[in-house]
């Protein structure tokens, strides 16, 4: 019954916005109207308000849903949307200044002379602006009242130069920074949540184990990361459209012939190309370039770009006079020593032991005259047209839209969620034949038909909370956070393109001539929509085009993690067994090297770890070769087990969603009353229905799958058990060596204690055991913090309770006292011998092995570990075998 309300909710959201009734407010009300109606309905046939919900009751879900409002404004950990409307004011400022005029003129004069040039500046100039306005309705606007003319104006097709303008102007919905990927992140962000709760269920449920391995999570992702990972897919859609228009006009010269620049491609042109691009480069290099180098966050870089889109329209507004430039210089200016007095000098103020008074003053100074600039340019921009009124009312518009959007969808998947409607869609998906990829064109599909119909904050807001944590927790594909994002941020992209209700349609409509047709628009978007959906394509075959920088940029940033994190231990292992094999002989000979130098003399505790270390060094080459055996078995079974493996446990997860609507239904008998025999009747044919149901599932398993799942099993632990065992041995290793080290460096540490040692024994020998005492307990102080002096530290524990029982005994006292003198006198000498001998060896030792043996006890990967792992984890891996 729950699925007859989940219908209403749809066709209520449906009716609403087709009559053109606000998004904001259709949305939620849609999902309030439905629980209203749902709730009622129950009360009257059942006596029971939650009798039509799939769990829980109207209060529950009403409650979700005012919750998931709170959650986009109160929850301090999910402060993503805050970019928002620092990126929509950067956008619609840099609009309002007149840059992107500036742009398309000069581009136009550069380009212009080849077949298609002009056509290819707009492009070009599309995606300059796509980087730093990320506004689409803006860019659409102002190409279509510069670019569009122009093109018209030299014979260009008018669809070819209709096509130009929408699909370049819609670059800002992948190119970074853009809106919809904040948007994404952040529905991704829960999603991931979702789909790590399905994956962590489905494991206990087939290992019996409550803990799922690490390498086995699905990878959150954040604006940032996304940023970074639709960087190349953005690069290749500019690659496809400029050449699409290349070989079109090649091929149909008449389209869009050349056009002659009747200036000179002299120094004084190119001075102006040059200053005409570098201003939005330096824009975007500051806004992404912080992002990709690790020195600003999402939600700073918004900043930094809300500044410095503002400090450009300072200059442009006051275009041709004399002081234009007086607050750009103030402030570039006053970053130079504010950045070289905080690279070279403690700014803390709080430090009070370490800071630089005098820095600080300084660079407080040059802090205000680089406020001072600022100041200055959002001034002019308040002063000249009423620039900056009209940017602030145009952002809070925009951003107040965008959020009450969100408000509204949080509400409706609330309602989606309350009458089943996410189990529907998850039933539907798995149930689909060809696993996950069938699932993800499906997926894709509908948001492209979508398109057609809704604007891309509907879709993104809507359809991703629902079928993300589908397509994540699917274990076959184990496709990342950033890439899905990605791939529904390029299929939205469309959305804006799609006719009818295309959104740069309408834009590019609103602005054109009027001899250009809506039929021309249409027909001109129909090749670039084509043009999407193979970039689409391109980005899905080739992860790593998402992927690889989001990785490289996290694995080479000051909180990389460490090489012991179990999300890289797949791919280092791929890095260091291939260095086994190349330098076998190499690293075995400088383990043999440097065991034929260690001295025979030292204390044994120190000898045995030594000892310890070799053997585990020189078991890893027969450890690793056992384990690539078992590996290479693995994947031999593997290759013939897979697919029956996924078809038993989709019909396995199959029977567990059957046995569930079972329980529910036997709950249902139980709250029924003794006289209700009919309802109860057909409640139990129901359950014998499904039961059947079960039966013929389970028929359906073939016969081989026990006998070949349980030989699956033992190749499974077998490889399992030689991971461990071959990581517990390296770590072993390498980490008595990293002691061994440790002993030696504290050398001269232990030496300061010569003295106390000495002291020590005359005063036993003297029988002063009262100060004996206090030098003892001062000693053991200070021997916590030296490595490796247990030995010693246990025999003057000793000592300690000789001197202290009431019964002294001088000979034992006399006999431990110089034990004590003579151990720690071994213990300094040994340490002295081998900092001054041994120690230059072992740094020589370590360079050899430390990238293999004792790779995973690094502190961080090198920059080239970092690249190839980064290049690694880029491609997807099937980890379906696991659950």
């Amino acid at each position: 019954m729950e699925h007859l309300f989940l219908a209403l909710l749809v066709i209520i959201m449906i009716v609403a916005l087709a009559s053109g009734y606000p998004v904001a407010f259709a949305l939620p009300g849609s999902a309030i109207i439905s629980i209203g109606f749902a709730a009622f309905f129950g009360y009257l046939f059942e006596q029971d308000v939650g009798a039509y919900f799939a769990t829980d009751g109207p209060i529950e879900w009403l409650t979700a849903g005012i919750t998931n409002f709170r959650s986009n404004y109160w929850d301090v950990e999910t402060d993503t949307l805050i970019a928002i409307p620092l990126f929509i004011f950067m956008g619609i400022m840099l609009q309002k200044s007149k840059i992107a005029e500036d742009l398309l003129v000069t581009m136009g004069q550069l380009f212009g002379p080849i077949p298609g040039g002009l056509g290819i500046s707009v492009i070009f100039v599309g995606a300059l602006l796509a980087a730093t306005t990320g506004i689409v309705g803006a860019t659409v606007i102002a190409m279509g009242l510069i670019s569009l003319p122009t093109m018209l104006n030299n014979k260009y097709d008018k669809s070819l130069a209709s096509g130009i303008v929408c699909s370049s102007g819609t670059l800002g919905q992948i190119i970074p920074p853009s809106i919809v990927l904040i948007i994404i992140a952040d529905q991704l962000a829960s999603a991931a949540d979702v789909a790590n709760t399905i994956r962590q269920t489905d494991y206990k449920l087939i290992t019996g184990e409550f803990n799922m391995p690490g390498e086995f999570r699905v990878g959150s992702t954040s604006a940032g990361d996304m940023f970074l990972g639709a960087l190349l897919p953005g690069l290749v859609l500019v690659g496809l459209y400029m050449l699409y228009v290349f070989i079109y006009a090649r091929l149909n010269p008449k389209a869009a012939p050349p056009v002659p620049f009747k200036g000179q491609f002299d120094f004084k042109f190119w001075i102006k190309v040059v200053w005409v691009i570098i201003p939005p480069l330096a824009l975007i290099f500051a806004v992404l370039g912080s992002i990709l180098m690790g020195i600003a966050t999402v939600n700073q870089a918004g900043s930094i770009g809300a500044i410095g889109a503002t400090m450009m329209a300072g200059y442009r507004l006051h275009q041709g006079r004399k002081d234009a430039f007086y607050p750009l210089i103030i402030s570039v200016v006053s970053l130079v020593p504010v950045f070289f007095i905080s690279s070279n000098y403690n700014l803390n103020i709080k430090a009070i032991e370490t800071r630089n008074l005098t820095a600080i003053l300084i660079a407080g100074f040059f802090t205000f005259t680089f406020l001072v600039g600022v100041v200055w340019s959002f001034w002019r921009a308040f002063k000249i047209d009423n620039v900056l009124k009209e940017v602030v009312t145009e952002t809070c518009v925009t951003t107040s839209m965008v959020f009450i959007i969100l408000l509204g969808a949080a509400m409706l998947t609330s309602g989606f969620r309350a009458f089943g409607g996410e189990e529907l869609v998850r039933d539907f998906l798995q149930d689909l034949p060809g696993g996950f990829w069938v699932q993800f064109i499906v997926v894709m599909a509908v948001i492209f038909l979508l398109g057609f119909f809704l604007d891309f904050i509907e879709i993104a807001v809507v359809v991703v909370p629902i079928i993300a944590p589908i397509l994540l927790a699917e274990t076959g594909a184990n496709v990342s956070a950033i890439w899905l994002g990605v791939m529904i941020g390029v299929n939205l992209q469309t959305s804006f393109l799609t006719p009818p209700f295309g959104f740069a349609l309408f834009y590019l409509k609103g602005v054109a001539p009027s001899h250009v047709t809506t039929l021309n628009i249409w027909k001109g978007v129909v090749p670039f929509i084509v043009l999407q959906l193979i970039g689409l394509g391109i980005v899905g075959f080739y992860p790593s085009l998402v992927n690889y920088l989001p990785a490289r940029t996290y694995l080479t940033s000051n909180v990389a993690p460490p090489p012991m994190n179990p999300k890289l231990q797949h791919c280092l292992q791929e890095y260091k067994f291939a260095m086994y094999n190349n330098d076998e002989q190499k690293i075995k000979s400088a383990i043999t090297n440097f065991q034929s130098k260690v001295p025979n003399d030292i204390p044994l505790d120190k000898l045995d770890i030594f000892e310890e270390h070799f053997e585990n060094a020189l078991d890893t080459f027969s450890l690793v070769k056992k384990l690539q055996k078992t590996e290479k078995e693995y994947n031999l079974y593997a290759k013939d087990y897979r697919d029956l493996h996924y078809s038993v446990r989709k019909k396995q997860k199959k029977i567990r969603t059957i046995e569930k609507k079972i329980q529910k239904l036997e709950s249902q008998i139980r709250n029924l009353d003794k006289e209700d025999s009919a309802e109860k009747n057909k409640i139990n044919l129901k359950i014998e229905d499904y039961k059947l149901e079960i039966d013929e599932i389970n028929n359906k398993i073939p016969e081989k799958w026990a006998s070949m799942n349980k030989e699956f099993e033992i190749i499974q632990k077998t490889k399992n058990t030689q991971t461990k065992r071959y990581r517990k041995n390296v770590d072993q290793a390498y980490d008595n060596l990293a002691q061994i080290a440790m002993f030696i460096k504290d050398h001269e540490k232990l030496n300061e204690l010569s003295s106390e040692v000495n002291n020590l024994k005359n005063k036993v020998d003297n029988q002063d055991y009262e100060n004996s005492i206090s030098i003892i307990d001062n000693m053991f102080e200070k021997l916590g913090e030296i490595s490796g002096t247990e030995e010693f530290a246990n025999r003057l524990d000793d000592l300690y309770s000789l001197i202290d029982s009431e019964e002294k005994e001088i000979n034992k006292i006399t006999d431990t006292i110089s034990e004590v003198k003579l151990l720690f006198n071994k213990e300094v000498g040994w340490r002295k011998d081998a900092a001054e001998n041994l120690m230059p060896e072992l740094e020589k030792y370590n360079l050899v092995i430390k990238d293999n043996i004792g790779l995973r006890l690094q502190s961080r990967l090198t920059k080239e570990q970092a690249k190839m792992v980064a290049s690694c984890n880029a491609v997807h891996r099937d980890i379906s075998l696991n659950f």
